[in-house]
């Protein structure tokens, strides 16, 4: 299952992490993040123990949002060594997703 991730711990669980952290960036009343959500639960058991996969609402949790520049959602951050490797806006299909998280573990 996808990680809640929030400005509480957002350093220890994204920013601290070893490995591939794959941050989706969404809120309950955007349709393509609702049209997205089961694409990244997929993938988090698919990766399970290989990369972090979550999920950060922005309507609560503005300061990491603010942070990363985040203006349209759905935005999925690909985050390694606690810098932004990759980027995905927009609603995307399944492979979109394989072909960044290969890309990068």
């Amino acid at each position: 299952m996808a990680k809640e991730f929030n400005d509480s711990n957002f350093q220890t669980e994204v920013i601290s992490s070893d490995k591939l952290t794959v941050v989706d960036f969404w809120a309950e009343w955007c349709g393509p993040c609702r049209a997205i959500g089961p694409v990244i639960e997929e993938l988090s058991k698919e990766y399970n123990g290989k990369v972090n996969i979550g999920k950060v609402n922005v309507d609560y949790n503005p300061q990491v949002s603010m942070n990363y520049g985040i203006t349209s959602i759905p935005a999925i951050l690909f985050i390694k060594g606690g810098q932004v490797v990759d980027k995905l806006v927009g609603a995307q299909p399944k492979g979109n997703f394989v072909k960044k998280i290969e890309a990068h573990i």
